[in-house]
């Protein structure tokens, strides 16, 4: 069986489509909070063949050795303006850990969701040379909990027959829903579109970084999600690895596409940053993406417009799920 933790959430669910859509219909395992029944519709319409409660898996992964042949750990905290660092200890470090444990015990292959949160400000630049991690500064405490567990496993003397931890960029796409103030730019441009007939950015507080001129690596879930696919089809070349597109865009041009896509004019204004994220705000991230390429992935990623037509047009404007 194949185990997908975070599977009601936005990648979780868009990784479970993606093993349907590649045959895996009768030997999925999904690991989440079914508690939260808000998100139950992201796997509406999936085949999954076994449903575990986050709290009681990791009991139960640690008993079926010969049962699971590759687990996909994309379940984590991902709420950056979250300031309790005991809670992305317990949900994103110590948790991650004990996987990891079993499947070395086990010699399960194992692929990991870290974040590009990891690279803080980007004083180092965004380069996943291994070297870095240890120095790396992250502006909050769930960037953190991704760096101190990709600083572990660096450490490990035994791991899994194959590994692979992805910090991923600014993901976007269908499945997200659910995430409200967490959600992509898109999905709040989208909405506030209908809302309102217009989009207010981030206005710049840094000086030489014009309003909306803020950018971010943009990479489609869709992408990802491919990317993912690959290494778990090629067990090989066992390391950390940015998953972005390597081309940063500004916020004005995400808008832009967003208004486009909805065939309308763009109406674009600017608003202060909120007090609680400005200080850690980014304002700049760019996958460095040799690592990746010379690992053996050379399919192209989506351009920003072509992924946000295929977004909008297709799932968004109806709240469809994929």
């Amino acid at each position: 069986m194949i185990v997908v933790t975070g599977a009601l959430g936005f990648i979780g669910s868009c990784m479970v489509r993606k093993l349907n859509d590649s045959g895996h219909l009768t030997d999925l395992l999904v690991v989440d909070d079914f508690y939260k029944d808000y998100k139950e519709v992201n796997l509406a319409n999936k085949s999954i063949r076994e449903w575990i409660h986050r709290d009681i898996f990791l009991e139960i992964f640690a008993k079926m050795p010969g049962q699971i042949d590759f687990v996909f750990h994309l379940g984590a905290r991902t709420d950056t303006t979250e300031k309790d660092q005991a809670i992305f200890d317990d949900l994103n470090l110590n948790y991650s850990k004990r996987i990891w444990e079993i499947c070395t015990e086990h010699q399960i292959p194992l692929i990991y969701a870290s974040s590009a949160a990891t690279y803080g400000a980007g004083e180092h630049g965004y380069d996943d040379d291994h070297a870095w991690t240890p120095k790396l500064k992250p502006l909050n405490p769930y960037g953190q909990s991704k760096n101190d567990f990709d600083d572990w496993v660096l450490k490990q003397e035994n791991t899994p027959p194959f590994w692979a931890g992805f910090k991923f960029f600014n993901i976007y796409g269908p499945n997200e829903y659910h995430k409200k103030r967490m959600a992509s730019v898109i999905y709040h441009t989208a909405k506030q579109i209908k809302a309102t007939g217009g989009m207010k950015l981030f206005r710049s507080h840094r000086e030489g970084i014009e309003n909306g001129h803020q950018q971010r690596d943009f990479v489609y879930v869709k992408d990802l999600v491919d990317v993912l696919h690959h290494f778990f089809k090629n067990q090989k070349n066992s390391g950390i690895y940015n998953l972005g597109t390597g081309q940063a865009r500004t916020f004005l041009d995400l808008a832009t596409a967003t208004f486009h896509a909805m065939d309308l004019e763009p109406n674009i204004s600017f608003i202060d940053t909120p007090i609680d994220i400005r200080d850690t705000y980014q304002y700049f991230t760019e996958a460095k993406m040799d690592k990746l390429r010379a690992a053996g992935y050379d399919t192209p990623f989506r351009s920003l417009e072509d992924g946000i037509t295929d977004y909008v047009q297709h799932y968004l404007i109806k709240e469809k799920i994929w």
